[in-house]
């Protein structure tokens, strides 16, 4: 249930801009910019090595950064120590205190700020409860399953009421399921306490799930900013394309250039697609790459009227209710997801075809 108290919360936005932060000579953090809404339940996407986790350290007031500032609403924090940024921060392995019981490690905080031994029980009652563990408090961190840990961490980030929450790679010691279950919990948590959250990771498939906005890293750099749909629907390089879910990239030239489309002639047909950006600049008789998600294309017994491959089904994979082809034309192999799969009987039937609406061609640059 909604509580009176969460009202008192006080929603922040954060402003990052032009930071930069180099170890030796590694560039981390490459003159990043980033406006986090308050109440925005924000991700910080990429690779091992990315400088997404240095992002999170770095607003967190663990690194000091070699250049830019760093806003917590109209108050430059730049210079503050982690202490008097009042960011709740949850780590990897949750860094709990072996030897406390729940409720002490999600007190131990609030006992730092000498507060009365009544507010204190009051407030770790509601933080044990918003986490479903309160017939848990009298129990040690090795008495706990992960998961029942990982809330415990959440609760003492919680408790504090801080001005924003930061989650540092949260579920990666955790099961597949019990991910799963965690990633709405983490969620509704965030969204009933309006809490600005940012949260790090290298799952493509948690960050599209529960992320209103993602910003995307590569080498110190962010590459794209957007909400799930549009980083899967529009990627606007290769990177991007290749690094959120899976796709086919074909190469191709451009033969004409139309309203934000265009028409491109490939090795296995001529297809229309869609620009990447509308600050994509490319003309005719340039090479292009084009993306198609695997569930994109569409297998059929007649050919379409555009965007159609002929060729056929070199192989299938089954998952009960999806199946993965590979669909061969001219020496390259397509990759097809079919959701309750019809084509299985018809591996390498030649006369196949595949098609894909303009829409799910997406054209990069090369």
């Amino acid at each position: 249930m909604h509580k009176p108290q969460r009202s008192l919360w006080l929603m922040i936005d954060i402003i990052i801009k032009n930071l930069t932060k180099s170890f030796g000579d590694i560039l981390a953090l490459d003159d990043i910019n980033l406006h986090i809404d308050a109440g925005e339940l924000f991700f910080l996407l990429g690779p091992s090595g990315c400088g997404k986790t240095t992002l999170l350290r770095t607003i967190a007031g663990f690194y000091m950064p070699d250049a830019g500032t760093i806003y917590f609403g109209e108050k430059n924090i730049t210079s503050l120590p982690p202490h008097k940024r009042k960011a709740g921060m949850v780590f990897q392995n949750y860094a709990l205190w072996p030897h406390m019981t729940v409720y002490q490690n999600v007190a131990f905080g609030l006992e730092q700020k000498k507060l009365k031994k009544a507010e204190i029980y009051s407030l770790v009652t509601e933080a044990l409860e918003d986490v479903q563990m309160s017939p848990y408090a009298n129990r040690k961190p090795n008495e706990l399953s992960g998961g029942q840990q990982q809330r415990v961490a959440l609760a003492r980030a919680l408790v504090v009421r801080p001005k924003c929450l930061l989650l540092d790679e949260p579920l990666s010691n955790l099961d597949a399921k019990l991910r799963n279950d965690m990633r709405d919990e983490i969620r509704k948590i965030c969204k009933e306490n309006n809490l600005t959250t940012i949260y790090v990771t290298h799952d493509q498939k948690e960050a599209l799930s529960i992320a209103d906005r993602v910003a995307v890293f590569s080498r110190g750099k962010i590459e794209q900013i957007g909400t799930p749909i549009e980083l899967y629907k529009r990627p606007n390089n290769r990177f991007i394309a290749e690094f959120i879910g899976e796709t086919n990239l074909i190469d191709g030239v451009v033969v004409r250039i139309g309203a934000n489309e265009a028409f491109v002639r490939t090795r296995v047909g001529n297809f229309r697609g869609m620009l990447c950006g509308s600050s994509f600049d490319v003309k005719p008789g340039e090479k292009v790459l084009i993306s198609i998600r695997p569930e994109s294309l569409k297998l059929c017994n007649f050919p379409a009227d555009e965007n159609c491959i002929e060729g056929m089904i070199g192989s299938s994979t089954y998952f009960g209710e999806v199946a993965h082809y590979q669909f061969e034309k001219n020496d390259i192999d397509l990759k097809i997801s079919e959701l309750n799969p019809c084509h299985l009987g018809q591996i390498d039937k030649h006369g196949m075809y595949a098609y894909v609406i303009p829409e799910d061609v997406i054209i990069l640059g090369y």
